[in-house]
């Protein structure tokens, strides 16, 4: 599991591991003698001890057995399983298939009032038209080699999903970086189709559509992908899992982070005015 600043998850993770150490070190008991007492190799107690693999059920017991502290077994057992719960692998999440991680999602959209997207890299899915949406799902069968590309199908759900900004009952405020604009996700009729439909989503009603020009002083820098659910969750894209916040101090700081980026990008006219020079530079 890499290591990411705005990684709860590997947080957790490593939590858990330092608890572990320091129960080691309190037996007075090195690596080598903990593996023996535990009966697996040393390798394996350094692996668990520097957070690079999460220790099961069994191994924590055994540890806590070994360090004649039991009495905490459960406890480790219960914040491992949640560190482990909030880290979902990409790679488990499409084996259903590209299609079912959009239409899972659809009730977590629907039940949220307030949406705030920031993206530094692609159009948030939520304003993507068709052909963008095929070339981005497209290029994520690829990324994970999956057996059967349903790309198609998940790009035509993820757009029945997006109809939701068209609904009543919801706001969105989205801020993205300018060389958003710009990368050539799809190919130039794809493009131009999203740089439009980015003009006529940006002058929804309910829709606050940000962009952060490349040639403004930055206050903050670039971040991955994430969006805030309200003030209830927070979906974090890394490039090997989907990690998902729910503790209200680490909202609170996506939520200040949200507000910074969104201080530096422009709005209405000047925003349409990067849109539309972007799409001149389609040619």
């Amino acid at each position: 599991m890499p290591a990411s600043p705005s990684s709860s998850a590997q947080a957790a993770r490593e939590a858990v591991a330092h608890r572990l150490r320091d129960l080691r070190k309190e037996a007075g008991l090195t690596v080598v003698q903990l593996a023996a007492a535990c009966g697996w190799h040393y390798s394996k107690t350094s692996r668990i001890e520097n957070a690079l693999t999460g220790p099961s059920v069994n191994d924590i017991r055994r540890w806590c057995a070994a360090t004649h502290t039991d009495d905490q077994a459960q406890d480790l057992v219960v914040q491992s399983i949640n560190a482990e719960s909030m880290y979902r692998q990409w790679r488990d999440q499409v084996r259903a298939g590209l299609r079912h991680i959009q239409e899972s999602r659809a009730k977590a959209f629907r039940e949220t009032e307030c949406h705030r997207l920031y993206s530094a890299g692609l159009v948030p899915g939520l304003l993507q038209t068709e052909g963008y949406a095929l070339a981005v799902l497209g290029i994520a069968a690829d990324v994970h080699g999956l057996p059967v590309d349903d790309s198609a199908e998940a790009a035509r759900a993820r757009i029945e999903r997006s109809r939701i900004v068209h609904e009543q009952g919801h706001r969105f405020v989205v801020v993205i970086e300018e060389p958003v604009l710009h990368y050539r996700i799809a190919e130039a009729d794809a493009m131009a189709a999203q740089l439009g439909y980015l003009l006529t989503a940006g002058a929804l009603p309910a829709v606050s559509l940000g962009i952060v020009p490349m040639a403004s002083r930055r206050t903050h820098w670039p971040e991955e992908t994430f969006h805030v659910y309200d003030d209830r969750l927070v979906s974090v894209e890394l490039v090997s899992a989907e990690v998902s916040v729910t503790q209200p101090g680490e909202i609170a700081q996506y939520l200040e982070m949200f507000e910074r980026l969104r201080s530096m990008a422009v709005y209405g006219a000047d925003a349409r005015a990067l849109v539309l020079k972007a799409i001149d530079a389609l040619g």
